[in-house]
């Protein structure tokens, strides 16, 4: 019966947070795309990298460059003139694009080399005679070790947008959480006292749907009060709320896969008998881990 009850509760636990990182997970993706956050984190990753942050050298001439920029029309003065912003450059179109920025004489290496020594920043300057000279007079060994560089530089930019992405990951959970009352407390009480409440629960949602959100608002989970008494029982409250929102943490596909194991345990034993219709009712909703 306790190895029965633990597997209930962690389907329950389990489907919870796999749904809230569904969800969340799916508004980040609409915020990210209506407000072209990546766009804006590539072009800040190119600015850092040429040392332009005012966008009047190389970054806007490679922004100008229809490899790089093929939906403007390279006529932007400045970054807010600019009718397009990409959200991914290919690594050897970049390198193509930073090659006829900076050379005068297209094709000529050795006045490639010239132009590379007549750059006004010293740290660009120094990157690109590096690669110049380890390329040994080839053009295409040049350009690809400036792709390199590109890519070498964007792996930071990425690893700077994942860690701002999970902080707001973990924003939209706590916001989440405190809306709908997800108490991660009253929720592994409720569980533990009632696992027949998962009985229902299918497999991990695909999509946010209707069917997804039914299942969890199957659960002890929602407001039966509101605003909540601020008493004991609410600090209780808003350590839950907390502990659920920790959970953004481990991402959307740790939840899924942990879901997917424990309803694979959960079908190799017999399920407890579901509560009686009046028994879930009563303690569906949560009212602050009273």
């Amino acid at each position: 019966m306790l190895g029965s009850t633990v597997l209930e509760v962690a389907v329950g636990m389990s489907f919870c947070y796999a749904t809230v990182a569904l969800t969340v997970s799916t508004v980040q993706e609409g915020l990210a795309s209506a407000l072209h956050l990546r766009a804006h984190s590539l072009l800040d990753g190119i600015k850092t990298m040429l040392n332009d942050p005012e966008f009047t050298g190389l970054a806007r001439q490679l922004y100008g460059h229809a490899l790089v920029n093929p939906h403007d029309d390279g006529a932007s003065g400045d970054q807010g003139a600019l009718k397009a912003k990409p959200s991914y450059i290919e690594p050897v179109h970049f390198a193509i694009a930073l090659v006829d920025a900076i050379q005068t004489i297209p094709g000529n290496y050795t006045q490639l080399g010239r132009d590379i020594e007549a750059l006004p920043d010293p740290q660009v300057r120094r990157a690109l005679l590096g690669i110049y000279q380890r390329a040994g007079g080839d053009m295409k060994q040049f350009q690809e070790g400036v792709a390199g560089w590109f890519d070498s530089a964007m792996e930071r930019v990425s690893g700077e947008y994942k860690r701002r992405s999970l902080m707001v990951s973990v924003l939209l959970t706590l916001l989440m959480a405190i809306m709908f009352n997800i108490d991660s407390i009253h929720l592994f009480r409720t569980l533990w006292q009632h696992p027949a409440l998962v009985a229902e629960l299918g497999a991990a949602p695909a999509t946010v749907d209707a069917h997804a959100m039914e299942q969890l608002f199957a659960l002890p989970i929602g407001w039966s009060t509101f605003p909540p008494l601020l008493d004991g029982a609410f600090a209780m409250q808003v350590a839950g709320w907390v502990i659920t929102a920790s959970t953004a943490l481990f991402g959307a596909p740790f939840w899924f896969a942990t879901l997917q194991r424990v309803m694979q345990l959960r079908g190799t034993g017999a399920k407890p008998e579901e509560a009686p219709h009046e028994g879930r009712a009563q303690v569906r909703r949560s009212d602050g881990g009273a």
